[in-house]
């Protein structure tokens, strides 16, 4: 009788070290997706203008606010010095302005014009509501020495226009 008490003391300090193993597996498995893509000089300026409309699309997965976080990356440090700190931005995305970005249920990337150093594009958002936004885009390679060395950044995007309703 002494062995089996002794055994099942084993028996629950095995599953619990099981358990708090996947818990710690789950809590990691969730920061990793939360990993934002960061600028580098092989992503293409119409794959940095998606990479944010996705972000933006998609908001608050993995985690909350974490597309503005990734348009933020995308940020070309002149507009970050402008539109920043962090905290800030996220209230001005959030704001009327912009807030048909979040959350938006399609959009189409246009070019307009690109040379070595800019390149812009019109986008069409359609928003939550189901009204439709274009905006200019515009972003441009960096050529400052650095980490960010010829990335392309988000320079510009201009305020909404509206399109009207999609009914």
């Amino acid at each position: 009788m002494k062995n089996f008490f002794k055994y099942s003391l084993y028996v629950l300090a095995y599953l619990a070290l099981i358990f708090i193993l996947a818990i710690m597996f789950i809590a990691t498995s969730s920061e990793s997706k939360a990993e934002l893509i960061k600028p580098n000089n092989s992503i293409n300026p119409q794959k940095v203008v998606e990479i944010q409309l996705k972000g933006l699309m998609n908001n608050n997965y993995p985690i909350k606010d974490h597309g503005i976080r990734q348009t933020w990356e995308f940020a070309h440090p002149n507009n970050q010095k402008n539109t920043g700190p962090l905290e800030r931005f996220t209230n001005m995305i959030k704001g009327n302005s912009y807030k048909m970005l979040l959350n938006h249920l399609d959009h189409k990337i246009v070019e307009k014009q690109i040379n070595n150093s800019i390149a812009s594009y019109e986008v069409i958002v359609l928003d939550a509501n189901k009204t439709y936004y274009k905006f200019y885009w515009q972003v441009e390679r960096y050529n400052k020495d650095g980490f960010l060395k010829d990335c392309w950044l988000t320079t510009l995007v201009s305020a909404p226009m509206s399109l009207g309703s999609s009914i």
